[in-house]
């Protein structure tokens, strides 16, 4: 297909390293976790010991998983210590190639003119592109992402044909997104209750000779493999942590803490009770430790009567006297939690999760870019407040598509396996004290196919080879 449309993908892919090039000299982003990471690098491949420095010494550490220090540790080595614009170059490159593996998933899902569509749509995603000139997980990890569901999709077109070559690629692809970030393990729990479904539809409908009915036993072998593949990679890694650390721990930490590193849990459900969009995750959640906390940033929702208020701006003012939650007064921060839940579950539960999910799909992404959190007060430069509605703008064009396209479009029997992922990290993400508009990017190769979908008329007996 590239072949016989060479000029159109090479045009697309010039705008693609374009508006990626153009992220890269204008906002190139080395954040606190690329400093973290770029650490464990260098420790790594200095010292030969995965940790981070502290008080002049290397310290052992699980608090990340190792794909992306991986990464950077290869860079190093090649283009100099802490070269994190070497890293960002071989990025660009990296979600060159994510526009094609999405183009693909396209053509096997609806047909080769909406890959076309796909590629110009996924190539043009300032998203992808500001992520890109980041030095974090964000650009590999879609990548990787798209990548399995790609795999994922050739397997169920020949789940019959016995094949196992997408299913192994597909293992992999989920192994490596999860080396990444643990949360990429959705991605093998979407596709294990994918599989799981049509596994147990073969025994409601023994007899079916229709084309969407798969044999129990090549489903059962693409589960197996695919499973095998995926949590391989871990056993290194969890070897090392019971031998280094004596702790049985195959994934990265919920709060990527040390291992004595005390975790506020009770602060944490606080912050659930009231916590709805991206603003309150810099004013107070990332404020613990070490920054005062304001209580005039929390939105009215975090108090349920004048007496809570009370006793909110209390604890409040007790944190600011050393700046970090002591156990004492986690336990404090808990029982206001338990207090606030039992009065409303369903809003803890339920819609303030809703909000959040809703608030990470459709804020500006700008947490890595000059413009004010806080851009619909319109008090930054406006040049910055223009870029934050330009780009807010365009999240909600790419939402609207890819609703349009699910709405309008038809499908494959694999588009299923792609919604179930989709359903499935945005309910994860709900569950999280950090709504960060940048998580529900991984999201987005299967929103760019959706919205490919509304984009085209696909004409009769058209097919995706």
């Amino acid at each position: 297909m590239v072949r016989q449309h060479l000029r159109f993908f090479l045009l697309a892919t010039g705008a693609a390293l374009a508006l990626r090039l153009l992220f890269f000299f204008r906002f190139p982003a080395i954040t606190s976790d690329s400093l973290i990471y770029g650490d464990i690098a260098r420790n790594w491949l200095l010292h030969g010991i995965f940790g981070v420095s502290e008080a002049g010494k290397v310290v052992p550490t699980f608090a990340r998983l190792p794909g992306y220090p991986a990464f950077l540790a290869a860079v190093f080595s090649i283009f100099g210590v802490e070269h994190y614009r070497a890293a960002m170059l071989l990025q660009i490159l990296v979600d060159a190639g994510t526009c094609f593996v999405i183009a693909d998933m396209a053509r096997r899902t609806i047909c080769r003119r909406a890959a076309k569509v796909a590629f110009l749509l996924a190539a043009l995603c300032p998203f992808f592109a500001n992520y890109a000139a980041a030095a974090l997980t964000e650009t590999l990890e879609i990548f990787f992402t798209a990548l399995a569901l790609d795999c994922a999709l050739a397997g169920v077109e020949k789940l019959n044909g016995g094949q196992v070559r997408p299913w192994v690629g597909c293992g992999l692809a989920i192994g490596a997104a999860i080396l990444l970030r643990p949360d990429g393990g959705l991605i093998l729990a979407a596709l294990g209750a994918y599989l799981g479904f049509l596994w147990l539809r073969c025994f409601r409908a023994p007899g079916s000779t229709t084309s969407t009915t798969y044999s129990s036993r090549s489903i059962l072998r693409a589960g197996i493999i695919t499973a095998v593949l995926a949590l391989l990679p871990l056993a290194p890694w969890t070897a090392r942590n019971l031998h280094t650390l004596h702790r049985f721990q195959p994934l990265a930490p919920r709060y990527a803490n040390e291992q004595n590193e005390f975790v506020p849990a009770g602060f944490n459900r606080w912050v659930k009770t009231w916590i709805a969009d991206y603003v309150s995750v810099e004013e107070i959640y990332w404020s613990e430790p070490g920054e005062p906390m304001d209580a005039a940033n929390l939105p009215e929702r975090a108090f349920d009567s004048a007496s809570q208020r009370e006793q909110t701006e209390e604890l409040l003012a007790d944190y600011n006297q050393e700046l970090r939650v002591t156990p004492a007064l986690d336990k404090r921060f808990a029982a206001l939690a338990d207090q606030r839940i039992r009065s409303h579950p369903l809003r803890y539960y339920l819609w303030l999760p809703m909000v959040r999910i809703t608030d990470m799909w459709l804020r500006p992404r700008t947490s890595i870019l000059p413009s004010d959190t806080r851009w619909w007060e319109f008090n930054d430069d406006p040049k910055w407040s223009a870029l934050a509605v330009a780009l807010g703008g365009i999240g909600v064009l790419y939402v609207a598509a890819g609703l349009a396209g699910l709405w309008r479009g038809r499908y494959t029997p694999g588009l299923a396996m792609l919604l179930t992922f989709v359903i499935l990290r945005s309910a994860f993400l709900g569950t999280l004290e950090n709504p960060e508009p940048r998580y529900t990017l991984e999201c987005y190769p299967v929103l760019i196919v959706l919205a490919a979908g509304a984009l085209i008329r696909r004409k009769p007996r058209e097919n995706n080879h």
